[in-house]
């Protein structure tokens, strides 16, 4: 019948996957300058901010619909990695206005990400296992 892991698992993907998607969706309405400038000033070439849309579009719907998921949430990391570096190098241990980390929103993202990595995708899954 149903289990809880299983749906626990599908949650999870969703969440992740489409609130990642609404960032993706937004760089792709306004596009990615400030990127490109995070990435230039870090001494990498502007086109690697590219890559968001892999990380941000791409990476996130194979995420939501459990197409190689746990592939697909390495790369979310990786991308969270690189938005930690790029954006927080300077202030990668500093608080904001109320006490949370300024990484906060990445590093949230980069933990789920990871989790979904180690318990997979679940029954409800394109491809599940």
């Amino acid at each position: 019948m149903f289990s809880s892991v299983d749906i626990s698992k599908l949650l999870l993907r969703l969440l992740v996957g489409a609130m990642m998607l609404f960032h993706g969706i937004d760089k792709m309405l306004h596009g990615i300058s400030g990127v490109q400038q995070l990435t230039v000033n870090a001494g990498l070439p502007a086109f690697v901010a590219y890559g968001v849309f892999i990380g941000e579009v791409i990476v996130p719907v194979f995420i939501i619909l459990g197409i190689y998921a746990r592939i697909a949430s390495l790369f979310l990391a990786l991308n969270m990695a690189m938005a930690i570096f790029l954006a927080y190098g300077n202030t990668f241990l500093s608080l904001g206005k109320h006490g949370a980390p300024l990484i906060e929103l990445p590093l949230f993202y980069f933990v789920l990400a990871i989790v979904i990595f180690l318990l997979g995708s679940g029954k409800y899954a394109v491809n599940s296992k």
